[in-house]
């Protein structure tokens, strides 16, 4: 090996030295809040594109995973159930949050089922004090658009979503609302029973 040869080998393992850094320090610097939701953007919109081949039971098991690295499921649960959360049995918690979770896997496997040409945008996001507000939009094939804002919190290093924010309708304002009232009637027994009938209609409606 010449001299010259042997410089070049040093530069190259130099360059692969110094790229094999950059790349350790980009995989531990955690994703921001608009990248959490524009992974799940990019996951709808693929399944909207390949909806009718995917199927029902394939747009499930396309989404499902997602939601659950995205979705901080936990927290959620724990807003819209309200002051009955802290009386509920850890059992019933890990079937209520099951439940749940089946449920909103069902609700964007149903409406998210075909393609007419949207495009997800995401316009901005704000972070403050350990919880961000990414503001985005669905732009139709017509250019009409619809609002759509997600707020998310930080569980460790991840951004996960709490809540989505459709033309300024609070989702988990919504589900409280609903929820708490049938749990402080007829229990959580009966929600989740509730929640399941909702799950067995995106089912048939499917079929």
């Amino acid at each position: 090996m010449t001299q010259a040869d042997g410089l070049g080998l040093v530069r190259l393992l130099l360059l692969v030295l110094c790229l094999a850094v950059a790349g350790a320090s980009a995989a531990a610097e955690p994703a921001s809040p608009s990248a959490t939701v524009e992974k799940l953007h990019a996951t709808l919109l693929a399944m909207m594109k390949e909806g009718q081949a995917l199927g029902y039971g394939g747009r499930v098991a396309r989404i499902g995973p997602v939601l659950d690295e995205t979705f901080n499921f936990e927290t959620i649960g724990r807003v819209v159930t309200g002051r009955h959360w802290k009386a509920l049995a850890a059992e019933k918690r890990n079937a209520f949050l099951g439940t749940f979770r089946n449920l909103s896997t069902a609700t964007y496997a149903d409406n998210f089922a075909s393609y007419g040409g949207e495009v997800f945008k995401t316009l901005g996001e704000e972070i403050k004090k350990g919880a961000s507000l990414v503001r985005t939009q669905i732009v139709k094939s017509d250019g009409s658009t619809v609002s759509l804002n997600y707020v998310l919190n930080k569980t460790g290093e991840q951004w996960r979503i709490v809540n989505v924010i459709a033309e300024g309708v609070s989702d988990l304002a919504l589900k409280r609302s609903e929820y708490g009232a049938v749990i402080g009637k007829d229990g959580i027994d009966a929600l989740i029973a509730k929640l399941e009938a909702k799950i067995a209609s995106y089912a048939a409606h499917n079929k």
